[in-house]
């Protein structure tokens, strides 16, 4: 059986598409207001269903409640009438930086991984001094923008390294700079099992080798692939909160927002690949950076984010980005967000007939 409100709801868009002299009853009176707009081509109403909301409510509380989370009818993104009712979409994190954890004690003595649950593993001395140098990089880099609200927000995995990372890195920022920080499972390391035996590790590590090490999976543990699916996950809902604007304080538009991302070296590759749709042999090509190291995606004049924004050709060659690879990010430098790269290079060198095809038209 239907419910009251289900029926409910589905009759109130049936009579939305209706021309209005069909479906408004004497009884019915439907009022020009913020949230319902009339077309004088179809002689329609188009109206914003709103479940839980009084659609004389004012626009300022529809956006400082977040209803645009809880509600995706009211998302600009998706309802072009809310987008011209309630104002321009948020503005975009300035920059994603991407932050490797500092050393840790499995980094110095592989043999504690026999011993100590991996997500226990804490830094080391040095690793802590890594990651407030890096913290101290961060406030520098952010500072040169002369932009005086600055803020960082923060994702970190889990994991006792991470954790001690992002209480150290934070250490140079005062409270104000900092708009809030959340834990997030997806963005753990890789799971290479429970207890580690050394010397089956090596084996398992020799087999990844000549497997690849993009689909190999370790037993009772994960491969990349598995790693990928999961930042599927996560790279969905970090769009989805620069989209609705979730680090914007209330009536406000900081538009030097930073995003801090405190994760594990193939986690963060692996994010990396799936945000800019790299091949398995792209990704089997990266290099880890560094402990402590920070990897940064910039927004580009278009709204984009490229990691030539804020590093040099050389250093991207270290990490690993080939000549197409880096074409593309040229190519982030400019565009927007909509925006699709209809000159990707990998379309030329991922079909062969194609240089045929520009050796035939050269000779012309």
């Amino acid at each position: 059986r239907m419910s009251r409100i289900a029926f409910k709801y589905i009759m109130s868009i049936a009579i939305a598409t209706l021309p209005l002299s069909a479906s408004q009853p004497k009884h019915l009176k439907i009022k020009s207001n913020p949230i319902s707009k009339y077309s004088k081509t179809n002689k329609t109403y188009l109206v914003l269903i709103q479940c839980c909301h009084n659609q004389t409510e004012s626009i300022d509380s529809l956006n400082n409640n977040n209803g645009h989370a809880r509600f995706p009818e009211k998302n600009p993104l998706i309802n072009p009438l809310v987008a011209s009712t309630f104002g321009a979409v948020p503005p975009r994190p300035r920059r994603i930086i991407l932050v490797r954890h500092g050393e840790s004690e499995g980094n110095v003595d592989e043999s504690v991984y026999t011993r100590v649950p991996d997500p226990k593993i804490g830094l080391t001395n040095k690793g802590k001094v890594q990651a407030e140098e890096c913290g101290q990089r961060i406030k520098n880099m952010i500072q040169k923008d002369g932009d005086e609200n600055w803020q960082l927000y923060f994702y970190v995995s889990p994991y006792r390294r991470t954790l001690e990372t992002l209480q150290s890195l934070a250490r140079p920022f005062e409270r104000s700079r900092i708009a809030g920080f959340r834990e997030e499972p997806r963005i753990r390391e890789q799971d290479f099992g429970n207890f580690q035996n050394r010397e089956l590790m090596k084996v398992e590590k020799a087999q990844r080798h000549l497997y690849g090490r993009f689909f190999y999976r370790f037993p009772n543990g994960e491969s990349a692939a598995d790693v990928y699916d999961r930042i599927t996950g996560f790279r969905e809902t970090l769009r989805a909160d620069i989209n609705i604007g979730r680090y914007q304080p209330p009536g406000e538009k900081n538009f030097d927002v930073n995003l801090v991302i405190v994760s594990h070296g193939l986690t963060l590759r692996v994010f990396l690949m799936r945000w800019y749709k790299w091949t398995v042999e792209q990704f089997e090509g990266l290099n880890n950076f560094g402990n402590g190291g920070e990897l940064v995606m910039e927004k580009g004049y278009g709204g984009r984010y490229s990691l030539l924004m804020h590093h040099d050709e050389q250093e991207l060659r270290e990490f690993g980005l080939t000549d197409e690879m880096l074409i593309d990010q040229e190519w982030h430098k400019i565009a927007r967000p909509a925006e699709l790269n209809y000159d990707c290079p990998m379309v030329n060198s991922f079909f062969p007939h194609l240089h045929q095809e520009t050796s035939n038209t050269q000779s012309l």
